[in-house]
C-alpha cells in the first residue's frame, strides 16, 4: 500500500504526535519514513545594519535547530525498528519544502498534525496543514 511515508517535523508535542502514528503505520505497512524540516529564511529588512543577528549566526543556528528536529525523529524510528531518511530543506513557506520532498523523495502518504483551529482564528492564522492538503498530489493523514 504504503512505501515511503513522509512526516514532517517542526519539532512540537503535536508533531510528536504524529510522527508516532507514522511509526506506528510504517511498522504495520513495511514502509519507510522520510522525516523533513523546513528552514526559515532570513528575515531581511530594509536596512541591514539593524538586524538583531548577523545572516551567518541565523543560518547556523537555524542548521542546528532542524538537525535536531530531524535526528529525533530519526532516533524515534530507530527505537521502532522502521528505517528512516531525513531531510532538512530551505523553502518560504513550509508547506512548500513539505510539497517539494514528497516529490523529490518519491512519497506516497504525508502523514502531519494540525492545530484543529476552525473560524476566524484559522483564517487570520492559516495553516500550514491545510496548504499541504490543498497541494499534494499524495494522500494526506491529518493528525490531532
Amino acid at each position: 500500500m504504503y512505501k515511503r511515508i513522509l512526516v514532517p517535523t517542526d519539532g512540537s508535542d503535536l508533531t510528536t504526535a504524529a510522527v508516532n502514528t507514522a511509526i506506528t503505520l510504517a511498522k504495520t505497512l513495511g514502509a519507510q519514513i522520510v522525516t523533513v524540516c523546513v528552514r526559515e529564511p532570513f528575515p531581511y529588512g530594509a536596512i541591514s545594519e539593524m538586524q538583531p543577528v548577523p545572516p551567518q549566526e541565523y543560518f547556523d543556528a537555524q542548521e542546528r535547530i532542524v538537525a535536531s528536529r530531524v535526528q529525533q525523529v530519526q532516533q524515534a524510528c530507530a527505537a521502532a525498528g522502521v528505517a528512516c531518511e531525513a531531510h532538512t530543506v530551505d523553502a518560504e513557506q513550509p508547506w512548500q519544502g513539505i510539497i517539494d520532498t514528497v516529490k523529490s523523495s518519491g512519497c506516497d502518504l504525508v502523514v502531519m498534525a494540525s492545530h484543529g483551529r476552525r473560524g476566524l482564528s484559522a483564517l487570520l492564522l492559516g495553516s500550514e496543514t491545510q496548504k499541504v492538503l490543498t497541494h499534494s498530489s499524495v494522500p494526506v493523514l491529518v493528525v490531532r
